[in-house]
């Protein structure tokens, strides 16, 4: 049987004590707290599976130190005990991601079949998280994993956006999948046996961006030596994609903007204008109500652009997604390196449960690729997850323990996030930079002070 944690919150040392000797002889591993304060440190130092917490405690309430707990790691099951049960209590508790609630003095046969029941109901959703993570439903939003309420209303507003002819505009930080949400409403819609084409505006150099989208003719410019039709022509009846959409020139937005509200084109190098059908669909990273401000963005497009509004939330915001993402990754990249079944430790999920993610979807899958590719025996091990992870899980101690003095904890802080922002960026300065809001030149004085390598 699979060793299970499980952590005592109880100020009462009479009644904690019985219950720690009697989990222990059933085979749990097994903690226990004096307080909700010395409850919620040890669930952040400790795998811990279920949390038994009191309800009433001098320091913190029961619902309190559930809150925090499931912020930490949601795939803890949390129980509550009282000897103040109530109706509402119990609501609460539930409402906020308790498994259940049981009365003291604790009847130890029911919590026999709680604990059986919790299991139980563990090992069932594992099972059925990973036969999920490995069905193909066509035209569903099932490119994206999701247990939580953010994406699942993510998804209910895309879904239910698909079907209109209605622009679209996806926002939220790099990583999160926004490319992958627009396929998933051009593939639910009308359009789908039609192109979707992508755009990656800042891929593309300014002098060029307009022939792309636009097309241009014979003779338009020296080296325009054909006809070539743009991508809004190419995507005649389907969906054009553009990323990064806060990137555009001003020119190429006045020519944008007479796309949405005419539907036609004009190639360079031709005054005669060309009828399109196509349905636009665009994402961004940037605040663009504060590129209106500063002038780098038109207001009239951002209305036109911005008729379904959908922001995707960051990965460490729905923590509840995390675990089914990294089965629905170990399934998927040990398939395609043919590893056969690999599994993972505890230690893994546990800080990849804690860990923020400022690459979001992106650098967790790329986290379990490389997981994947380099385990050995079948199992991913923390001598698989890259330096910088586990560079996370060591300052994380250091704050709990109170080891090092307040610049030095500051100073590790700081530098793990420039690990990842040049991580995330493949090495790039000038992105990381902006990513983390600084200046060029104070990032290059970062590096070279932290001593952090390519």
């Amino acid at each position: 049987m699979k060793e299970y944690s499980i952590l005592i919150i109880d100020d009462e040392e009479t009644q904690r004590n019985i219950l720690s000797g009697y989990l222990h002889k059933k085979g749990f591993k097994v903690y226990s707290a004096s307080s909700g304060n010395e409850g919620v440190d040890v669930t952040k130092n400790n795998l811990i599976d279920i949390v038994l917490s009191d309800y009433k405690m001098p320091d913190k309430t029961g619902i309190e130190v559930l809150e925090e707990v499931k912020k930490m790691n949601p795939e803890i099951s949390f129980v509550i005990l009282t000897a103040y049960g109530t109706v509402e209590n119990a609501v609460i508790a539930m409402r906020l991601g308790a498994y259940d609630y049981i009365s003291k003095p604790v009847d130890l046969d029911e919590l026999d079949l709680l604990m059986e029941k919790i299991i139980e109901t563990k090992n069932l959703k594992s099972e059925i998280q990973i036969l999920r993570s490995q069905l193909q439903e066509k035209f569903k939003f099932d490119s994206f994993i999701s247990n939580s309420p953010k994406m699942d209303e993510v998804l209910s507003v895309a879904s239910r956006a698909a079907e209109s002819k209605a622009t679209i505009l996806i926002t939220g930080e790099s990583g999160t999948g926004k490319e992958v949400l627009a396929k998933a409403i051009h593939f639910a819609s009308s359009r789908m046996d039609k192109p979707f084409i992508a755009v990656n505006i800042p891929a593309l150099p300014e002098t060029l961006l307009e022939s792309e989208l636009f097309g241009h003719e014979k003779g338009a410019f020296t080296g325009a030596e054909k006809l070539k039709k743009g991508r809004f022509e190419l995507a005649d009846k389907g969906t054009v994609f553009l990323d990064e959409i806060g990137d555009v020139p001003l020119n190429i937005q006045v020519k944008l903007l007479r796309v949405l509200q005419e539907q036609k084109i004009e190639r360079l190098g031709s005054t005669e204008s060309i009828d399109i059908d196509v349905r636009i669909i665009t994402a961004t990273h940037q605040n663009l109500e504060s590129k209106i401000k500063d002038g780098s963005f038109r207001e009239d497009l951002f209305y036109r652009l911005n008729i379904v509004s959908i922001n995707i939330p960051p990965l460490r915001e729905r923590r509840e997604d995390i675990l089914p993402m990294i089965e629905h990754f170990i399934i998927y990249f040990a398939n395609e390196n043919h590893k056969g079944k690999i599994e993972i430790s505890k230690e893994v999920v546990d800080l990849l449960m804690k860990y923020n993610y400022p690459g979001n979807v992106r650098e967790l899958e790329n986290i379990i690729e490389r997981a994947v590719v380099l385990c050995r025996d079948k199992i991913i091990s923390l001598n698989d997850i890259p330096d910088s992870i586990k560079g996370f899980k060591k300052e994380i101690l250091i704050k709990q323990t109170g080891s090092g003095t307040l610049n030095e904890q500051v100073e590790a802080l700081e530098k793990r996030l420039i690990y990842d922002a040049l991580s995330q960026s493949g090495g790039n300065q000038t992105v990381a930079a902006k990513l983390l809001g600084l200046t060029e030149r104070n990032i290059r004085y970062k590096i070279q002070k932290y001593g952090i390598k390519k």
